[in-house]
């Protein structure tokens, strides 16, 4: 039974996931969306949401926590100056997951994980239906 059994392994020892999510997290703040499998990025989530919510922080300390997660400083800054700003008002649900259906050569369930705003504060489906 799996009663209160947290996270996925993915096939990895505990170092290796973590640093695993360690570069994914970085690859998801530069880049703002990565495509990823699905698991993977079910699992990234909560993590990015975590880093944001104390982007909006903006305090030493939590600086200092995102900087456990990201390993630039050039990353953690822009988690406090551009991305967490964008997400003041917003009480959570930073991230969106989009699934792109299985990969070619493993048959892998792929998705995008991408933050829901983008950098000139629109929702990124709103951008898609042409609203302001």
């Amino acid at each position: 039974m799996r009663h209160r059994v947290k996270g996925r392994k993915l096939g990895r020892s505990p170092a290796h996931r973590k640093a695993l999510f360690r570069n994914q997290l970085a690859s998801l703040v530069k880049e703002e969306r990565i495509k990823t499998t699905l698991h993977k990025a079910k699992e990234l989530r909560p993590i990015a949401e975590k880093v944001v919510t104390q982007g909006k922080r903006d305090t030493l300390h939590a600086r200092r926590l995102v900087n456990r997660w990201l390993p630039e400083r050039q990353l953690v800054k822009k988690v406090f100056e551009d991305i967490a700003p964008r997400f003041q008002e917003r009480p959570g649900g930073y991230t969106r997951i989009i699934k792109l259906g299985p990969r070619r050569g493993d048959g892998a369930e792929m998705a995008v994980i991408e933050f829901v705003e983008t950098g000139d504060g629109e929702v990124e489906s709103d951008k898609k239906k042409g609203k302001k």
